[in-house]
């Protein structure tokens, strides 16, 4: 069930079938997809790209091909998944084992059921996130002497996206992010000669110490700042107070106004060139000692420069357009696009979509905490978007829900007195399909610095669902997102409630 050898039991068996099944759920897994196109193009082996979006066909596709499925898990990832065998039991076998202990200990299973039992609850308890999948196939590129600058970019958005996402700790994330340091030195030296560096379709991945704002390259540094969740959570910008007290972090730097607010592209250079060192320092002094992150960016020719993290909400925008005439198999390819280098206007056009989704999410965030739509459930605190609340669409989409989630609980835990509310998870739910009366409903893990980032929500949501019988379909990869008819929801929550106290 697990692959041990990634040569052997991956790659070559791929191209001797000379068929591959590429299978996409988000912006990581998205850039594996382009791994393996540009890795299996290179042997012309047969692919095929499908847009998968929850577990129901996959789960079919793991029974009908119980041998051929294997796992691909990095060593230094401590997933606790148990083998096939221990998860897919024969119920002729399963019966036979608990048959005769039952006669003999009446009703208690046998010594096999339970571990069984112990097997699938230590499992099914909490998800959480290993390696990037983008960095595991491009090591594989790399083991294989294959790898290029274009894979390595991939890589690193995809590491990009679950730091963006808050899938994995920060431990986790600046450990990665040391490997694929050492991965661009050693694409930067090798076979670099001059005419190539001066290319005008060069290409160029360098480490940056860059800020935490997000799109500001492609943006106004303050709106930037505005509908970016670090510093307008910092800041509170849905009160009066935080507004005033961005108006002193501006003049403490010394920007103009003027400056500040035209696009950054436009900004004077003399006050770019330390723009970085500026922010940090007065950053500093209004207690955000973390304005800096670690990540890379990319040079495509002379003009063009993109952070990981402006390609990854690019990306997701893309990924989970809202638009009436497309399906999901168009922005499935239009956001693979995008992360091609020689599609960059496709890219662009992600750029713009998602600074209208952070726009929507800031603006979203400062409606619950101006209007206390979070409220105190007991085990966890509670928030619901009615329908005809602004831009309400684009959160029927489960990344753009989840990243709403976060940073409604980081400004909310900011917001409140109440230390016990900073201990709480968040639940939030919003219209998905407003004809079909459903709604999507994410759960997130409560906000810490210390967190884990396990989420028992997916268990919880199941067994909720089951006490009630309401009509659910669990069919995300997060198992921590369901879908509910919208008169369930009320039952739904009910039942978690009494679940989770």
């Amino acid at each position: 069930m697990f692959v041990t050898d990634i040569r052997k039991e991956f790659y070559d068996v791929v191209v001797n079938q000379r068929v591959a099944l590429l299978i996409s759920s988000d912006i990581d897994a998205l850039c594996a997809c382009k791994i393996l196109q540009a890795l299996f193009h290179c042997d012309q082996v047969q692919y095929t790209l499908v847009p998968v979006t929850g577990w129901q066909d996959l789960g079919t596709a793991f029974l009908e091909h119980k041998e051929q499925i294997k796992l691909l898990i990095k060593q230094d990832d401590d997933l606790g998944v148990p083998s096939y065998d221990d998860i897919f039991r024969d119920e002729d076998e399963e019966d036979g084992d608990d048959s005769g202990n039952e006669s003999d200990l009446g009703s208690e299973p046998s010594g096999k059921r339970r571990r069984f039992d112990e097997i699938l609850f230590d499992y099914e308890q909490y998800e959480y996130h290993g390696t990037s999948a983008a960095m595991m196939l491009f090591e594989l590129a790399w083991v294989l002497s294959k790898d290029t600058k274009d894979m390595l970019w991939w890589a690193i958005i995809g590491l990009t996206d679950q730091w963006v996402h808050d899938k994995i700790t920060h431990m986790k994330y600046v450990t990665d992010i040391a490997t694929m340091q050492r991965h661009v030195s050693r694409h930067n030296h090798r076979n670099e000669d001059e005419e190539n560096s001066l290319s005008i379709d060069c290409m160029r991945i360098s480490f940056e110490y860059d800020l935490r704002l997000t799109l500001y390259q492609h943006w106004s540094l303050y709106e930037s700042i505005c509908n970016s969740c670090y510093t307008s959570c910092n800041f509170k910008l849905w009160s009066l107070n935080g507004q005033k007290k961005l108006q002193e972090f501006l003049a403490d730097m010394g920007l103009p106004l003027k400056q500040v607010r035209q696009k950054f592209n436009c900004m004077d250079i003399s006050i770019k060139e330390n723009l970085r060192d500026v922010i940090e320092e007065s950053s500093n002094k209004y207690g955000m000692k973390d304005i800096r992150i670690q990540t890379f960016g990319v040079h495509f020719g002379f003009k063009n420069r993109f952070l990981a993290s402006d390609v990854v909400h690019a990306a997701a925008a893309l990924l989970e357009s809202t638009e009436k005439d497309e399906s999901a198999s168009d922005t499935f390819i239009k956001a693979l696009d995008c992360l091609s280098r020689s599609n960059l206007e496709r890219l662009h056009l992600g750029i713009d979509l998602a600074k209208k989704k952070l726009i929507a999410i800031q603006q979203t965030v400062a409606s619950c905490i101006c209007t206390n739509l979070i409220l105190s459930q007991g085990p966890f605190l509670y928030c619901y978007l009615m329908e005809g609340t602004p831009d309400v669409k684009l959160f029927s989409k489960p990344m753009a829900l989840t990243l709403l989630c976060k940073y409604l609980l980081k400004a909310f835990v900011h917001s409140t007195r109440n230390k016990r509310c900073k201990l709480l998870p968040l639940i939030m739910a919003a219209p998905m399909d407003v004809e079909k009366g459903t709604v999507i409903v994410a759960g997130i893990p409560p906000e810490s610095e210390t967190s884990d980032k396990k989420n028992f929500f997916g268990r919880a949501f199941e067994k909720a669902a089951e006490s009630t019988s309401s009509r659910t379909l669990h069919d995300h990869f997060d198992t921590s997102i369901i879908e509910l008819k919208t008169e369930d929801r009320t039952k739904f929550l009910d039942a978690l409630i009494t679940l989770l106290s």
